[in-house]
């Protein structure tokens, strides 16, 4: 499978890159200047010790890839989805994106649509399968790539082949997912993010989680 990660050159994505890269995931780290994405490839496949990653164009990127995430700030959210859309139809999109307030991210200012990943369905349309995945996993985490974070990932969107397909994802990079069910619940996974920004800034932590109990 080929991933590619639109804005990939910013804090999240090159630490799933390299984790998804290290499990041996076809790699391709999208921006909107090619050259940017580029230079992020190198420097992550210099970290990995082997060539694993390419970098390219947003479009080329989601053009190349089967599974597409979005790791944008939500400021970017709606043009970056508009500028690959044809390029998504058919294909699942990763959506990564929080709509914090960008005076305080430690609170959210939801779209019209109810979440981010409803937008970006509302977006995209039924050609697109939009999953929700990876709000409240901490990027400092991310890039520590030999140390085990201690949270569950919430898994969710429409269509249930999806989130499968997605999961599978989440475990391949290491961490434990869980169906969190429809696109709606959206709406709790991504305002968790800010409750978490707000624990880190009260606690003096880089990286708290979530961990779900209870489940089988």
């Amino acid at each position: 499978m080929i991933v590619s990660i639109l804005g990939g050159t910013g804090e999240q994505g090159p630490g799933m890159a390299l984790r998804w890269a290290r499990a041996g995931v076809e790699v391709i780290i999208g921006s909107r200047q090619q050259a940017r994405a580029e230079a992020i490839a190198a420097e992550l496949n210099q970290e990995l010790g082997q060539p694993r990653l390419k970098g390219m164009a947003n479009p080329d990127a989601a053009a190349a890839a089967e599974v597409v995430a979005l790791t944008v700030p939500f400021s970017a959210h709606r043009s970056t989805l508009e500028s690959v859309l044809a390029q998504l139809q058919g294909k699942v999109l990763i959506d990564v994106c929080v709509p914090l307030d960008p005076e305080n991210p430690r609170k959210m200012l939801m779209p019209p649509a109810g979440s981010a990943t409803e937008e970006a369905q509302e977006i995209l349309g039924d050609g697109v399968k939009v999953v929700a995945a990876f709000q409240n996993v901490s990027a400092h985490e991310l890039r520590e790539l030999e140390h085990s974070i201690d949270c569950d990932v919430l898994v969710c969107g429409n269509d249930r082949s999806a989130r499968q397909t997605v999961m599978g994802l989440v475990e391949q990079m290491g961490l434990h997912p869980i169906d969190a069910g429809l696109a709606f619940n959206a709406r709790v996974v991504e305002s968790l993010t800010a409750l978490l920004i707000g624990l880190n800034i009260r606690h003096k932590v880089k990286g708290s989680g979530v961990r779900i109990t209870g489940l089988p």
